[in-house]
Parts: C-alpha cells; sequence; structure tokens
C-alpha cells in the first residue's frame, strides 16, 4: 500500500470513528434527557402566565391555576409551584437532585421525577423516596393579588 492510500484509509478510518463517537454522544444525551415539557396530565403541562415582567419577575400563573396538594411544572423558568395547603404556595427547583431530570408530576402532596421515581415532599422539596437523597432546593416566588411570580 502506498503512503497516500495508507494516509487516505487511516482517515478514512478517523471519520467513522469520530462519527460513532458522535452519535453515541447524541444517543446518550437524548436518554438523560427527561422528555418533552409537556408531560400531559394534571397539574404537570405548562400554563404560561402574562409573561409580563415587573420588579417581581415573571408571571408563571394565577393562584387558581395551582391545584391544592398539587402543584404545576414550568419547564422554561426551571420550577415547580405547589399548593401544600389552601393560600400557601412554594415553589423548588423543577431538576432532580438524582441526576438532573426534570420532575413532571405533582400530586396528593408529592413532586415526581419521571426518570427514576424519585418522590418529594411538596411542602418542603424534602425527598420522600429514592434514588435521590437531597431535596429539591427552593425557589422564590411573591404572590400579588392572584398572580405568583418568580421573585
Amino acid at each position: 500500500m502506498s503512503s497516500t492510500q495508507e494516509h487516505r484509509s487511516l482517515l478514512g478510518r478517523r471519520t467513522v470513528v469520530a462519527a460513532v463517537g458522535a452519535a453515541g454522544a447524541a444517543a446518550a444525551l437524548t436518554a438523560c434527557g427527561g422528555g418533552s415539557d409537556d408531560a400531559g396530565g394534571s397539574g404537570t403541562v405548562e400554563q404560561p402566565g402574562s409573561g409580563g415582567e415587573k420588579q417581581g419577575g415573571a408571571v408563571l400563573a394565577a393562584t387558581a391555576d395551582i391545584p391544592e396538594g398539587g402543584g404545576m411544572v414550568f419547564a422554561a423558568h426551571k420550577v415547580v409551584v405547589t399548593q401544600p395547603k389552601p393560600g400557601e404556595f412554594k415553589a423548588f427547583s423543577s431538576t432532580c437532585t438524582h441526576q438532573g431530570c426534570a420532575v413532571k408530576d405533582v400530586s396528593a402532596g408529592t413532586i415526581t421525577c419521571p426518570c427514576h421515581n424519585s418522590t418529594f415532599d411538596a411542602a418542603t422539596g424534602s425527598p420522600t423516596g429514592g434514588p435521590a437523597t437531597q431535596p429539591l432546593p427552593a425557589r422564590e416566588i411573591t404572590v400579588e393579588g392572584d398572580s405568583i411570580r418568580l421573585a
């Protein structure tokens, strides 16, 4: 084999190896993505607020939109808002502390991550079922009249 043919053969193999590696990385990232932002079901689909900005930040929802004992995930803001008791609103990061998937469901006082079924208390963000062992970090919100805003 000539030196030129050997060089082309090496370049061809490198290209194939690089393409296979890139495809594998893309597949791995897709698997860790946690799915679409629209999970369906009660209290899980992001309902955009008016989007208006004020000193307090973006409007996430009206207080009436957050079910008692449940909540809503706002994927664009990476926050989950809950109403553990009537008139009491809490907010947490929607990123699961186990492997970084987005939580998707809030019902019966429990926030659930679909990736590995970690569960968190909707009032405190504390883990109630593994594999997550760390709580969801609290996020600041303000309730102004019937609007819930990021702080």
